[in-house]
């Protein structure tokens, strides 16, 4: 049986200066800028080539980011997938052994929620990579899927 393919639409990164960041992405990639992060854990924007959404991030306490992620640390944060089914990417997680993150789901204020903006749901992947899934999917690609 072949499993269905889930395409990679979201990836963010952790930024000490987001303005920075953004205008690499804007003036030298030639990418737009999808959106503004302003919430209580990051702040920061979306970027977008069209095909997929680069969050870039400077959160603002530990918990949020999880807890591997050290005070200050800038990087690959995690990916992120969007399905069909959000339930059923869950456990399709689970039963490969991979667990939802509740400690950044909790954190966040995120969970199986497909109304809310870039609807999230954060697993542990593979190397403990931090793994996001959404049905909706991400501001800026073309998949996104508008209320």
């Amino acid at each position: 049986m072949t499993k269905k393919l889930i395409p990679l639409k979201h990836v963010a990164m952790a930024s000490s200066d987001p303005d920075k960041s953004r205008d690499f992405f804007v003036n030298i990639m030639g990418w737009s800028v999808a959106g503004v992060v302003a919430s209580r854990n990051a702040n920061g924007y979306y970027v977008t080539d069209g095909n997929i959404n680069l969050a870039i991030l400077n959160f603002k306490n530990g918990p949020a980011a999880g807890k591997e992620f050290p005070q200050g640390y800038v990087g690959l944060h995690h990916i992120g997938f969007q399905c069909d089914d959000i339930e059923a990417m869950v456990d399709g997680f689970k039963e490969e052994g991979y667990q939802p993150r509740h400690d950044v789901n909790l954190a966040q204020g995120l969970g199986k929620n497909p109304a809310k903006d870039n609807a999230e749901y954060k697993m542990n992947g593979p190397e403990d990579v931090m793994v996001d899934i959404s049905e909706r999917g991400w501001v800026g690609t073309q998949t996104y899927k508008t209320l």
